[in-house]
């Protein structure tokens, strides 16, 4: 169940940061999914009664965890889609577990590197290469949004060992998924003015699609991913990004009429 909402919700999100890109810079975008995804949480938070975790030492994780799962790749792949679409933005977050695999092999000791997964990493691998597409590629445009959206894969492709490894169990999922998105804001919130400022106009149909981008691509679905990471580990929960890019594809061509590049 935690896995099929994941996809639903994940994949719909491309769609959503393509609209607020029309007048946002990409940080923006991030620091505004972001400050809705904890407003969010906090309700859900305060409604069951729950406290924010109290140790330091968890609240250090939460801080690289909110780096490498919140502002690296929120603001990569809404950077990346200002030159690609958001069905390519979709598919390239399929990346995900061809780091994962690796990286949790390296720092949880329950998901090893076998046979299988080597084995599923070169064709996972092969696959990105092909739609990466490089000798395709006529200027400098198209590829910068694929690394981009690539460079946001692997930030969350560190990012899910990492919560695995030094969060999951420390905490429940709600006060975990509140600390990490606070941190995130408040790590964007002294980047975003430095790099673009302050928007001066903000059409109803962006704040619309941020505001959805922050309670269920960001609030709801980080509740659901450590819920997930806890029951079936790191790889197995970076795998819902495979199945992300078919929803991905149908909300872009269906609401914005997208081709696949």
């Amino acid at each position: 169940m935690w896995f099929a909402a994941l996809s639903a919700i994940w994949g719909s999100s491309f769609l959503f940061v393509k609209v607020a890109d029309e007048v946002l810079a990409p940080v923006q975008v991030a620091l505004g999914r972001l400050v809705f995804g904890v407003c969010a949480v906090g309700v859900m938070l305060l409604a069951r009664r729950e406290r924010l975790p109290p140790d330091v030492r968890t609240w250090g994780h939460l801080a690289v965890a909110a780096v490498l799962l919140n502002a690296a790749p929120f603001s990569l792949f809404a950077d990346g889609e200002t030159h690609v679409s958001s069905v390519l933005a979709g598919i390239f977050n399929a990346a995900t577990p061809l780091f994962v695999v690796p990286v949790a092999a390296l720092m949880v000791r329950d998901e090893r590197l076998t046979r299988v997964r080597t084995i599923g990493i070169g064709v996972g691998f092969a696959g990105v290469l092909t739609v990466l597409g490089v000798w395709r590629k006529t200027g400098n445009a198209g590829l910068e949004g694929d690394l981009l959206c690539l460079s946001g894969a692997a930030s969350y492709g560190v990012g899910f060992p990492y919560a695995r490894r030094f969060l999951s169990g420390r905490a429940d999922p709600l006060p975990l998924a509140a600390g990490q998105l606070l941190c995130g804001t408040i790590e964007l919130a002294i980047v975003a003015p430095l790099i673009s400022g302050v928007p001066s106009t903000l059409p109803f149909s962006v704040v619309g699609a941020v505001a959805a981008l922050g309670v269920f691509s960001t609030g709801i679905a980080y509740v659901l991913n450590f819920s997930l990471i806890r029951a079936a580990g790191a790889t197995v929960a970076s795998t819902v990004t495979y199945v992300m890019p078919v929803v991905s594809t149908l909300v872009a061509v269906v609401v914005l009429g997208e081709a696949r590049t």
